[in-house]
């Protein structure tokens, strides 16, 4: 396996490095997807026995519960509290040999799920029982109660790592008032344990969180793909980005109403993630075009103060964009999501390793690219 380290100041361009080289800036960005995300779990791992780790870590959903607990722990330590947090919330589910005869087990697992929630994630909110109708306040207003989550990220995070900027955590959610996406990030922001919870608080199953006197939701259900954040900050990088993504955006067509509920929520939560790749890419070859046209002007104009806010736009910076896709497994339906099984954790974790660690031996950042590319995808 190839070990990587990261440069230090990397050269702007570099169509070529030694495969222990990395560009300057490791990102790994991670989508929302409930049960799904033991995938990122497994990316993360290989990351970490390659001795690849994140400068930078961006989530929604659950994946800024796995960000929170990367950014939150020493390096050392994160593989092992990532474990404990899937540990628990599969602890409530056990086979039956008796159903799984009857081709019934992910039934039963999926009522006990919906019936009794997910501990140290989730529990039943007796708001609920006084039906939907009734105005209970924002934060109160959904069928379960994440507080159980308030007390396992509390054991797992260490906030005060991540507030000290050791790894750069940036968590998306949308405000429920003006439908605007946020993302939250700790280079400008003081973390507490309400931005990850905003983060993961998908309505209406899971109530909203307050920040700033403004409530909260899951900013999976307006941008599940949280990339763009990465492409538009300034000022900009050379990075590698490991992009794990749940939900498949291409498959087969449906031909059952189950097939078809799965397929939807495939389509929904994938977010085009490809569209919004293609359109940075356009952005970031614009901004490669400025820069090459600034060689281009004579000093006393490109001098001037006006060129020089004209040529601002311009960068010669490369993204190197690496798709972590989520296989589908055996069996699976539109209630995937909630498969909390330890079985379909197992298997997920295990598929995140296997495909990270097949993209991290083939190092495709090393490959040859376009200079005039801004951002180079490697399917």
């Amino acid at each position: 396996m190839v070990i990587a380290k990261k440069l230090s100041s990397p050269p702007a361009v570099a169509p070529t490095k030694p495969q222990s080289e990395l560009p300057n800036r490791v990102v790994l960005v991670m989508q929302g997807g409930g049960a799904l995300g033991a995938f990122q779990a497994g990316v993360y791992e290989a990351m970490h026995s390659a001795g690849i780790e994140p400068d930078w870590v961006v989530g929604t959903s659950i994946g800024a519960i796995n960000g929170a607990i990367i950014a939150g722990n020493k390096p050392e330590h994160r593989i092992d509290r990532l474990r404990e947090f899937w540990d628990l919330v599969s602890s409530a589910h056990t086979s039956s040999s008796l159903w799984n005869t009857f081709g019934m087990l992910n039934l039963v697992h999926n009522m006990v799920t919906v019936s009794n929630g997910i501990p140290g994630f989730f529990k039943l909110n007796p708001s609920a029982l006084l039906g939907t109708h009734n105005r209970v306040g924002i934060t109160q207003a959904s069928f379960y109660s994440t507080e159980p989550l308030r007390d396992t990220l509390d054991k797992l995070v260490n906030l005060g790592r991540i507030n000290a900027h050791a790894t750069r955590l940036t968590l998306g959610a949308v405000n429920a008032r003006n439908g605007q996406m946020r993302y939250f990030d700790s280079r400008d922001t003081a973390f507490t344990l309400d931005h990850v919870m905003a983060s993961g608080a998908l309505p209406p199953a899971f109530p909203a969180v307050m920040i700033d006197g403004e409530p909260y939701w899951d900013g999976g259900i307006y941008s599940n793909t949280p990339l763009e954040v990465v492409m538009d900050d300034n000022p900009r990088q050379d990075a590698v980005v490991f992009a794990a993504q749940l939900w498949q955006q291409e498959g087969a067509i449906p031909e059952t109403i189950a097939q078809v509920s799965s397929r939807l929520k495939d389509i929904q939560f994938a977010s085009r993630a490809t569209n919004q790749i293609r359109y940075q890419q356009q952005i970031h070859h614009l901004r490669h075009i400025v820069r090459e046209l600034g060689r281009l002007l004579p000093p006393a104009i490109k001098s001037s103060p006006e060129a020089r806010e004209l040529l601002g736009w311009g960068c010669g910076t490369v993204m190197h964009v690496l798709p972590m896709q989520a296989p589908v497994l055996a069996g699976e339906d539109h209630s995937k999501d909630i498969d909390f099984t330890p079985a379909g954790i197992r298997a997920r974790w295990k598929a995140g390793v296997e495909f990270a660690q097949r993209h991290i031996d083939a190092a495709p950042w090393n490959e040859p690219f376009d200079p005039m590319l801004g951002i180079v995808v490697h399917p």
